[in-house]
């Protein structure tokens, strides 16, 4: 049997070129082909193309959130720039006032030290020159009274009469005071 089978298979494949193909055979493979592209064109192509818009649309506009979102932190880095520029401004600004301000109190202060130290000097002054005074009068009173005991003791008498030997012991000094260049 399998050799009948065999020689029916031989003899139909002589009388068939393997090359051409049977008639029926290119019939429904045509009706196959028409069927699926129809399939595909109807269904498949427009789901693919509708896929594909997607995906460009979402390409595209996650390139344009891109570029916005760049432009936005340019324009951020630019106010940021600027702020900064500013703040370097207030801040040179404010840092020269205050030397200005150091130096005006460092003035304000000097001024004060000199006006209380030459008060001061003033004052030494004037209690020196009211020292001095004090001094020159116990020194005149001092020096009359043992000018009028050495005179009594060189001229043998009292020279009792006060008043009259304070005028002279007065005018000696005067006299001494202004021959010395009034020291």
């Amino acid at each position: 049997m399998y050799n009948t089978i065999l020689l029916a298979a031989e003899e139909g494949a002589k009388e068939h070129n393997p090359i051409i193909p049977v008639w029926q055979e290119i019939v429904v493979g045509s009706i196959a082909f028409a069927v699926l592209c129809f399939v595909l064109m109807k269904f498949v192509f427009p789901q693919m193309e509708k896929t594909f818009r997607a995906r460009v649309d979402a390409i595209e506009g996650g390139i344009k959130r891109a570029e916005a979102a760049q432009a936005e932190a340019n324009q951020l880095l630019e106010q940021y720039r600027a702020q900064l520029g500013e703040a370097r401004t207030e801040a040179a600004r404010i840092r020269d006032e205050a030397r200005a301000d150091a130096e005006g109190i460092r003035q304000d202060v000097l001024a004060k030290a000199r006006e209380e130290s030459d008060r001061i000097i003033a004052a030494g002054r004037e209690q020196l020159a009211a020292q001095r005074e004090s001094i020159v009068r116990d020194l005149r009173a001092e020096v009359g009274t043992l000018a009028v005991d050495l005179a009594s003791r060189i001229v043998g008498e009292s020279l009792a009469d006060e008043a009259r030997s304070r005028g002279t012991v007065d005018r000696f000094i005067n006299e001494l005071g202004a021959g010395t260049g009034g020291r």
